[in-house]
């Protein structure tokens, strides 16, 4: 993911968090051992997503699937990212969520600990879905309490983005697997100021409500981190912490990159795309779209460069989940099951909607497209991925993580004053759950 952290739409998911915990336990909890329906069952079921980009892929998945199961209707309910998680806490409270849905790290133990999900140990024990041909830490991820409740659907790490034209155009050397911060920063300011004329700028990425594909790596180069290993203080006040923030604030301060309104006005992967920004720091997430890009033969891709302290990029990946109180929970679990399949993944992967979690069929996706070099992906999740920082109710500090942050980007307040007052009181969110 978008993915990700591709992180929620925070304001809504702040509100989930505090309206969700009413709702949830007791006899309302999922069973277990759900079963998956028979091929001549009759139903129709829904599918939430958030990314349009992806729905072809989806669509294709839906046809196979009925080539199995023709009675089950599978209607896709595509909602926009910002808006997904916001709609979610509406149908979680009223319990009337989709039968199918995308869910994300950030947001899993909330709905599963307030009962709205439905545990895959019945799919596992009956060999629908098998764990082991996913990888460990998403599998862990998307459990709570010991039970599983997800079944892994893609992962994506972060790397750096670059337009070949735009760097021949202001006389800059390509992006290299062995840049450092000083490379990057340095490219960043000589293509902004060579090419201002043309409205193009050095570098875009996401600096309004989420950290997954800039800030949370840059903290991890620079050897910070956001939240302690036991999951119970914020990372913010250390001073590591604080220079991977400052990254991004000089490179604002400096021209380098569009200011935090203009990056809330015209989102990163739009000004990439359109040939307005020389880098982008993104994840393979972005692929569907970049393939079709008018620019395409233009892009290239290489490693996140190398911080202070490291290199580093964050590894998250979304999961399918079904609703616990569906009406139509056996067909829901036939295409839970189908989804996690070796060949709904491979599928993905063929026509570059994501890169699956199903071992052995990611290469299928880095050959999508060879002209990118997608395998960067793969490689930084193998050498260089920490894991998506998580609490129990990520949803409350990632809220302040949008609230404040941006404060510290555009330059209105030091990025040592936002850091600390963020740290405080995301220990406070901590120390209630």
């Amino acid at each position: 993911m978008k993915h990700l952290l591709r992180s929620a739409s925070l304001a809504g998911v702040a509100a989930v968090a505090l309206t969700l915990s009413a709702c949830g336990g007791g006899d309302d909890a999922a069973e277990d051992g759900a079963a998956v329906a028979p091929t001549d069952a009759q139903a129709e079921i829904t599918y939430a997503i958030w990314d349009e980009n992806q729905k072809p892929a989806i669509d294709q998945n839906i046809k196979d699937f009925n080539e199995k199961y023709p009675n089950i209707k599978v209607t896709v309910d595509l909602t926009p990212y910002q808006q997904y998680f916001t709609k979610l806490q509406t149908q979680g409270e009223s319990r009337t969520l989709p039968d199918v849905f995308w869910m994300n790290g950030p947001n899993v133990q909330l709905y599963a600990a307030n009962d709205l999900l439905q545990p895959v140990t019945g799919l596992v024990e009956s060999g629908d879905v098998d764990p082991s041909k996913y990888p460990d830490a998403l599998n862990e991820l998307y459990s709570f309490e010991g039970t599983q409740y997800g079944v892994p659907k893609d992962f994506d790490t972060v790397a750096l983005w670059y337009n070949k034209a735009l760097f021949e155009q202001a006389g800059v050397d390509l992006p290299t697997d062995d840049w450092t911060w000083d490379d990057f920063t340095a490219a960043a300011g000589t293509i902004s100021e060579k090419l201002a004329d043309q409205g193009v700028y050095g570098v875009v990425t996401e600096l309004n409500g989420g950290g997954q594909s800039s800030y949370y790596d840059s903290i991890l180069q620079a050897g910070g981190h956001v939240i302690s290993e036991d999951g119970t203080s914020s990372g913010y006040d250390d001073p590591a912490s604080i220079e991977g923030l400052r990254l991004w604030a000089d490179l604002v301060a400096d021209g380098a990159s569009p200011s935090v309104q203009q990056l809330s006005d015209t989102k990163p992967n739009v000004w990439f795309n359109s040939g307005k920004a020389a880098m982008f720091w993104s994840g393979n997430w972005s692929v569907a779209e970049m393939k079709d890009s008018p620019n395409k033969d233009d892009f290239g891709i290489v490693r996140l460069p190398e911080g202070p302290e490291r290199r580093a990029t964050v590894i998250h990946g979304l999961a399918n989940v079904v609703a616990a109180d569906g009406e139509n929970v056996e067909a829901a679990n036939a295409f839970l099951a189908y989804l996690g399949s070796e060949e709904a993944q491979r599928t993905q992967a063929e026509m570059g909607a994501a890169n699956p979690a199903y071992t052995g069929t990611q290469e299928a996706f880095v050959d999508s497209v060879p002209s990118f070099g997608i395998d960067v992906f793969l490689e930084s999740a193998d050498e260089m991925s920490f894991p998506y920082p998580i609490s129990q109710n990520t949803a409350a500090w990632n809220a302040l993580e949008n609230e404040l942050l941006p404060q510290a980007f555009s330059g209105e307040r030091p990025v040592e004053d936002v850091a600390k007052e963020l740290a405080d009181a995301m220990d406070e969110e901590l120390a209630k759950e």
